[in-house]
């Protein structure tokens, strides 16, 4: 955004653009997200589509995205939603590994049935392969340290929110996760003072499946949900749909479920007020609600699958507890509150000892 201003002022013309693909996207056409100066982007428009990937009606991964720094931006939200994708199928896979008691082949067939529902999509499909890979007669991933790492666009997807307003806790629990797992001797240390009480739990493969498929479109919601007002705030005017097309292949994130929201936010900004949705998530709320619940209690972390429903309880009932915090406010700091009986009026501070 800031170079895009400085240059324009210089009569130059500037294209920021987000890349997403890894090294299958080097080779076979990555998913591209440019940004800035319009014209800059119809000269480069021809060589940025011939190396990108194509969707399913061979229309190029590629799109003007907006103004400004609104290319990276989109995505840097990629990965903070891509995060959350991730720590999903390792929630899910602990929930089986260390709950139900099944070995890393067994969730690889569990999760390679899943990829013909609408769950589908190239992180499922690693994952498979990942869960079947071996050393000698060891699974691969029982030989993998347990610390994962970053490379920053899910702090600034963070960040971003936090400057912005915007509630993506689901993301956030994702980066969160992370630095908590790198603190690998603290919880070596912790796990010999505090007894490991995990036992098998009353969930089934058709549970997890529809918790995370419920939890995926809330995670979606999150992340489309700071798209849309960054691009209020700033300006850029982005198409959600036309993003999420974008995406639905040669990037991370390409799945069923962003080919299905290219085509609901034709008809709505936010996917968990589009009727589809809806009636898909009153489906699969209570499922997810037992889920949580039923894991929890047996001792295992789920903070993103827990994350994510706990922003649905928030988001989808009228009245909230946040009077509370207002009226606590108002009591320590005189920072003053809204009434019920004019929620468009004044604020208005009140003496609460007296």
């Amino acid at each position: 955004e800031r170079r895009s201003q400085l240059l324009a002022g210089h009569g130059i013309h500037f294209l920021g653009t987000g890349v997403s693909g890894g090294e299958a996207g080097a080779l076979n056409g990555p998913s591209i997200m440019p940004g800035g100066s319009k014209p800059a982007y119809t000269m480069a428009r021809h060589y940025l589509e011939a190396i990108a990937a194509q969707d399913k009606n061979g229309n190029a991964c590629c799109g003007y995205i907006g103004k400004g720094g609104s290319g990276h931006f989109v995505k840097m939200v990629h990965n903070g939603i891509e995060y959350a994708e991730m720590q999903f199928i390792a929630e899910l896979y602990g929930a089986m590994r260390h709950s139900l008691g099944y070995p890393p082949e067994k969730i690889a067939d569990v999760f390679e049935s899943w990829l013909s529902t609408p769950v589908t999509g190239y992180l499922l499909e690693i994952a498979v392969d990942i869960l079947r890979k071996k050393e000698g007669e060891m699974p691969m991933v029982d030989l993998i340290l347990d610390k994962a790492g970053n490379k920053g666009t899910g702090s600034w997807t963070t960040i971003a929110a936090c400057e912005l307003g915007v509630p993506v806790p689901t993301l956030s629990a994702a980066l969160f996760a992370r630095y908590q797992s790198a603190f690998k001797q603290d919880r070596t240390e912790a796990s010999s003072h505090y007894a490991q009480q995990i036992a098998a739990t009353e969930v089934n493969e058709q549970q997890l499946l529809t918790a995370y498929q419920t939890a995926r479109i809330i995670n979606h919601h999150q992340g489309f949900d700071l798209i849309n007002v960054a691009s209020e705030t700033y300006g850029w005017d982005i198409s959600l749909s036309e993003v999420s097309r974008i995406w639905t292949d040669g990037c991370i994130l390409r799945s069923a479920l962003a080919e299905e929201a290219a085509q609901l936010f034709l008809e709505t900004s936010n996917l968990l007020l589009h009727p589809e949705i809806i009636s898909r998530a009153v489906e699969g709320l209570p499922v997810l609600r037992q889920v949580v619940a039923n894991i929890s209690l047996t001792g295992a972390a789920i903070p993103c699958l827990s994350s994510a429903l706990s922003y649905f309880e928030i988001f989808s009932k009228e009245q909230s507890t946040a009077n509370i915090i207002q009226a606590l406010r108002d009591y320590f700091g005189a920072h003053r509150f809204q009434r019920k009986d004019d929620p468009d009026g004044p604020f208005h501070h009140i003496n609460w000892t007296s």
